[in-house]
């Protein structure tokens, strides 16, 4: 398999719907829960790529553009951006989508750097 094809395999996508029980005092999501999720999908998107022991390493830039009310749902969406000798640099975008119609729109922006570790956690040379 390419690299090109092995990172559009990769591509990972989830729904949740934003329930009050996950939002603040201004009904919209909070913050850390969506960094939560982002990392989640970090997650799944690397270990996806490499099929290797990941861990998150660092979260750069985050930006959040738009508030996620309560009563939509979201989608996260992970995808490989660099690939290094033992770390992936995954970028994942959030958008906020209305139950009841079909608006939709960005929402956040951030990027992750996982590491390939071996049984020791100690970074190793990804496989592929």
């Amino acid at each position: 398999m390419t690299l090109t094809n092995r990172i559009n395999n990769c591509r990972t996508s989830i729904f949740k719907a934003v329930f009050p029980s996950t939002t603040n005092h201004y009904d919209t999501l909070f913050g850390g829960t969506a960094m939560q999720l982002m990392d989640e999908v970090a997650f799944i998107t690397a270990t996806r790529f490499s099929r290797q022991k990941m861990v998150t390493v660092s979260s750069d830039k985050i930006d959040f553009t738009k508030p996620i009310p309560a009563g939509t749902f979201v989608e996260l969406v992970g995808n490989v951006v660099k690939v290094g000798t033992s770390s992936l640099k995954i970028e994942v975008d959030v958008f906020i989508e209305e139950m009841y119609s079909e608006k939709r729109e960005s929402a956040i922006k951030g990027l992750f750097t996982f590491v390939a570790i071996d049984d020791d956690k100690k970074p190793t040379k990804l496989n592929y």
